[in-house]
């Protein structure tokens, strides 16, 4: 007789723990987001394995009443795939900020991504190091003046969802710790996706941050800030929704719908378009004045996971060579018996 699976709430996922950020921080609404999804996915507790490494994001396996790992920074994506590759039947979720993830831990992420190892990334971006108490972080705009810039930075910052999209992400995903409602949305489609999904969760840091994403969240702004796109339907935007996007030629452009301009003038959402050109084309959208920044799945498409391929090519070659001997590995060749 099959066992019958327990029914979940989002009680059970909460940890006995006290929550300890600060009172305001947008990790509270992720938090809340991913212990009210968890029960809803129809997968043992048991099964769960959350890995972080070192930042205000990565106290996040402490409240999950879940197995975890709290790990070391910036290689929360290299503890995970070892899981992953051991325990292949775990659902391994990565809790990690934009600089833990992108700066000391940034090979590790580009390479998780590339492998399409089976776990899905969590990446808080408040565009601050907010635990260290406010330096600037990968993601911090130019000029950005903080303990560590007080004139101000001068480099470039990171897009988070370009830098997924160039090690070849087959799930990169936007949205916003305010939105709720299409939070919970983007983080059950990226828990159905078989490969590495990698979704950017644009969040506030009250105290050494505050207002990052302000254009985006406030209610007079964000309609003609954001743009949620979904598979198949146009790319349209604005309070009325009277503003799309349009190709011409290799770049995007924003029309206003009317006069002789209609849906199906702009562009259809492929998140399943196999040529990644096309999402990294919405995930640089609002670096242009004039443009919104696109939340939901940019691009969704399958390829073959890491820790199948290895599973496969272990049983392979055990097959042909039979199981190994690690005694006999480690004595073979030149030996030296040291007294």
């Amino acid at each position: 007789m099959a066992a019958t699976l327990p029914v979940y709430t989002k009680k059970d996922f909460q940890s006995d723990q006290e929550v300890r950020w600060c009172p305001g921080c947008g990790d509270y609404a992720i938090l809340s987001a991913v212990q009210s999804v968890f029960p809803e996915l129809g997968i043992p507790r048991e099964k769960f394995v959350v890995v972080s490494g070192i930042g205000c994001s990565s106290r996040l396996p402490y409240y999950m009443n879940t197995f975890g790992f709290h790990t070391i920074h910036g290689r929360a994506p290299a503890v995970a795939t070892g899981i992953k590759i051991a325990r292949p039947d775990l659902e391994v979720w990565v809790a990690t900020g934009d600089g833990d993830s992108l700066s000391i831990g940034g090979n590790h992420t580009i390479h998780m991504l590339r492998r399409n190892v089976g776990i899905k990334v969590l990446l808080f971006n408040n565009r601050i190091y907010g635990l260290t108490k406010g330096q600037y972080s990968p993601t911090s705009e130019v000029g950005k003046k903080a303990k560590s810039t007080p004139y101000g930075s001068i480099d470039r910052p990171f897009n988070p969802l370009s830098l997924a999209l160039g090690a070849e992400a087959t799930f990169v995903a936007r949205s916003v710790d305010f939105f709720q409602p299409h939070l919970k949305s983007v983080l059950k489609k990226a828990a159905a996706h078989g490969g590495a999904a990698f979704v950017e969760v644009l969040q506030n840091c009250n105290i050494f941050n505050d207002g990052a994403w302000e254009n985006l969240t406030d209610k007079e702004l964000r309609d003609d800030n954001t743009m949620a796109i979904e598979h198949g339907k146009p790319l349209v935007f604005g309070k009325g929704r009277d503003k799309g996007i349009r190709l011409n030629g290799l770049a995007l452009e924003v029309v206003k719908l009317g006069d002789g301009v209609t849906e199906s003038d702009l562009i259809v959402h492929d998140e399943r378009n196999p040529n990644p050109a096309y999402a990294f084309l919405l995930s640089r959208m609002d670096a242009t004045p004039g443009f919104p920044t696109p939340i939901g799945v940019l691009r969704a498409v399958d390829a073959p996971r890491y820790e199948v391929r290895i599973a496969d090519q272990t049983r392979a070659v055990t097959e042909k060579k039979g199981k190994g001997d690690l005694g006999r590995l480690l004595g073979a060749g030149d030996t030296w018996e040291v007294r």
